[in-house]
């Protein structure tokens, strides 16, 4: 067999052929891709359906080649709950940041998480507010400055309060069946991510899956996109640990502990 006969990289099936309206830099794109290839490698885009968040990935309808829903703020995994009740049959992904997901849509994510509900969410932290216009987020950063925290996120400063882990909270759930936080800012991290996204989907059937990726906002954090991901590098990973916090086939008996230590993926 000639081996240029053999294929070792396409474009995805799920990902239309649309230039995105992301900024230079920004990795909505990479993530976009990861969800693209899992959804391809194990074969489920005629039966999937991708709910959109209010945020930067807004439009993300136009990029993915399967049906989506375009959800009220925050409540993708509300929308997600429905689809899934009413089509057990079908995989269902929601696509959100860190604004969406981690403020006005925390109940909504607690509560799916806790209920486990078989969707996989798929979360992209680049601890600030992108769309409208780069607010303090609930994942900002302390010291970190934004629009509305010109001086630096302050926790003690009129209730600025401190940077919320979603991986970790989830993980103090009985519920859900995988969590795992991944990068965004190397090659050698979107391999990996990769395969942990590959593996939410697969246990999706199981139950509630989780995966947190590290992302970047040059445009709004003031920065090259090079210069970006070196910031990200530094400073983000080490408040948000790259890890495989909870794989499991199942949610646990009653009564049984959750949380537990995380392993690097």
């Amino acid at each position: 067999m000639d081996p240029t006969d053999t294929v070792v990289f396409s474009y995805p099936k799920t990902l239309t052929r649309l230039p995105t309206h992301y900024c230079p830099g920004c990795l909505h794109g990479v993530a976009h891709r990861l969800v693209a290839e899992a959804v391809d490698a194990l074969g489920l885009r005629e039966k999937t359906v991708g709910i959109c968040p209010v945020g930067c990935a807004v439009l993300a309808y136009k990029y993915f080649s399967c049906d989506m829903i375009q959800a009220s703020h925050g409540r993708a995994p509300a929308v997600a709950t429905g689809v899934k009740r009413a089509r057990p049959d079908l995989t269902c992904f929601t696509y959100q940041g860190d604004g969406d997901l981690a403020s006005i849509g925390m109940a909504e994510i607690i509560h799916a998480a806790n209920r486990s509900e078989p969707i996989t969410v798929i979360f992209y932290n680049n601890a600030i507010y992108g769309m409208t216009g780069g607010q303090m987020a609930p994942t900002t950063l302390v010291g970190m400055k934004t629009s509305t925290s010109p001086t630096g996120r302050d926790p003690f400063d009129r209730g600025a309060g401190f940077p919320i882990h979603m991986a970790e909270l989830l993980n103090t759930l009985e519920g859900p069946v995988f969590i795992a936080r991944q990068s965004l800012l190397s090659s050698k991290d979107i391999i990996r991510a990769k395969r942990v996204v590959q593996r939410a989907f697969t246990l999706q059937p199981k139950g509630f899956t989780f995966v947190e990726l590290i992302g970047t906002c040059p445009t709004n954090w003031g920065m090259s996109p090079v210069e970006a991901r070196e910031w990200a590098q530094k400073h983000m990973i080490e408040v948000y640990p790259i890890a495989v916090f909870r794989d499991r086939e199942a949610p646990p008996a009653e009564g049984a502990a959750a949380g537990g230590p995380a392993k690097e993926a």
